[in-house]
């Protein structure tokens, strides 16, 4: 079925209307790219994101936070159901009567170094010119649970294609804590990709680096020279002092309290070890250990691009940068147009010790272009968490 056919046709609304018309070119616009919030109100409105009693707060300036229901599944390794299968019936192959858990009331520990599939309240009934992506949020980052969306019939995670009609399920692995959760904790979130007739089957829309610097001369990406390498800007690492305490990062601790996703008033002390600069400007990564660190530039986002944290070649380090790749219109954007918040990296190292050294190439942000820029940026509402920051913990951290 095409795109323009489809908009013709009648789906249920979320409030029972099954006369409600599908998402016209009236409704849409005429752009295409990442759709704004505006348009993803809209999509919940057409019944094409099925979710009960959605909270205000989940929707973001180009994404949705998606929500946990009301069980937990413990399996012995990570899957993906693949092209003929449901996640579901992988999920009962997997696991044994007592590996259910119940995520209602008080919710459950998840336990450091185990992995479990977490059925979503959301679902999708998706229209064949709109195609997802998901990604942790920042604050799951910057705890280390690792959390990767699946969709059934796919073989890839994090993406959901078009036209994709059925739930939504979170693989979540945490790494360095164990945690509490419970149905409506918010792990991961979804952004909406709107494609034209020449983006159906494609999977890059990244900008193209002519367009960058251009953009780059008008309003600074950056503060400092643009770089840019396989289409995104380059970010490095920075070492150097902190203007307090000399702190450049943090180091996770190995034998931490459980900690509740949905609280935030904990002791940094209580889960942290500080890393403070060297004269030397270099860090020893330990291996199996985790870090948040900090780039060494300060960015911001234009109100009518949205951009994602990717790794860098795997040849350039033995390590895992940035788990939650989501940067939102409006990001960083100072006075006077100036750039004004560093990208915080969520770093961990795989076999063997590993140097890094200030200024070292760490990652790349990759820009896309929004179908129509947010009415609200980030940084305009108080969910905007990470505005301006510098070094940053999670939300879930007092900062003492």
């Amino acid at each position: 079925m095409t795109a323009a056919s489809l908009f013709h046709l009648a789906r249920p609304d979320h409030d029972g209307d099954a006369g409600a018309p599908l998402l016209g070119a009236n409704e849409f616009g005429t752009q295409f790219g990442l759709l704004p919030r505006e348009k993803i109100e809209l999509m919940v409105r057409r019944g094409m994101i099925s979710s009960p009693e959605i909270e205000e707060a989940q929707f973001q300036p180009a994404s949705l936070d998606l929500r946990l229901g009301a069980r937990a599944y413990r399996v012995r390794a990570s899957f993906l159901p693949g092209k003929d299968f449901p996640v579901r019936e992988r999920l009962d192959a997997l696991r044994s009567a007592d590996d259910e858990i119940n995520l209602e009331g008080k919710g459950a520990v998840l336990e450091r170094g185990c992995v479990y599939v977490i059925p979503l309240i959301e679902h999708l009934n998706l229209p064949d010119s709109i195609s997802a992506i998901a990604n942790p949020k920042s604050s799951t980052g910057r705890l280390d649970i690792f959390t990767r969306l699946i969709t059934d019939k796919s073989d890839v995670f994090d993406r959901v294609a078009r036209s994709y009609e059925g739930p939504l399920y979170a693989e979540v692995s945490p790494r360095s804590f164990s945690v509490r959760v419970r149905r409506g904790s918010k792990l991961n979130q979804i952004r909406f990709r709107r494609l034209n007739s020449q983006q159906l089957e494609g999977s890059d829309f990244g900008l193209k680096e002519k367009e960058l610097r251009e953009r780059h001369e008008k309003i600074p990406l950056v503060d400092g020279d643009l770089e840019l390498r396989r289409g995104g800007l380059v970010l490095r690492v920075g070492l150097g002092a902190e203007p307090v305490d000399g702190i450049i990062g943090y180091k996770a601790q190995k034998h931490a309290d459980v900690l509740d996703v949905d609280r935030t008033d904990y002791s940094i002390a209580d889960y942290w070890v500080e890393v403070r600069a060297r004269r030397d400007k270099r860090l020893i990564l330990d291996p199996d250990e985790f870090y948040i660190l900090a780039s060494r530039e300060k960015l911001q986002i234009p109100a009518d691009l949205a951009a994602e944290m990717v790794p860098i070649d795997p040849a350039m380090g033995e390590f895992r940068v940035h788990y939650a790749g989501f940067f939102d219109p409006g990001f960083g954007a100072g006075a006077n147009n100036r750039p004004s918040a560093r990208a915080v990296l969520e770093v961990r190292s795989y076999e063997v010790p590993f140097f890094l050294e200030d200024g070292q190439v760490i990652g790349r942000l990759v820009y896309e272009k929004m179908a129509e820029a947010p009415h609200l940026l980030y940084g305009a509402s108080a969910v905007s968490n990470y505005q301006g920051q510098g070094l940053k913990l999670s939300k879930h951290f007092r900062m003492d």
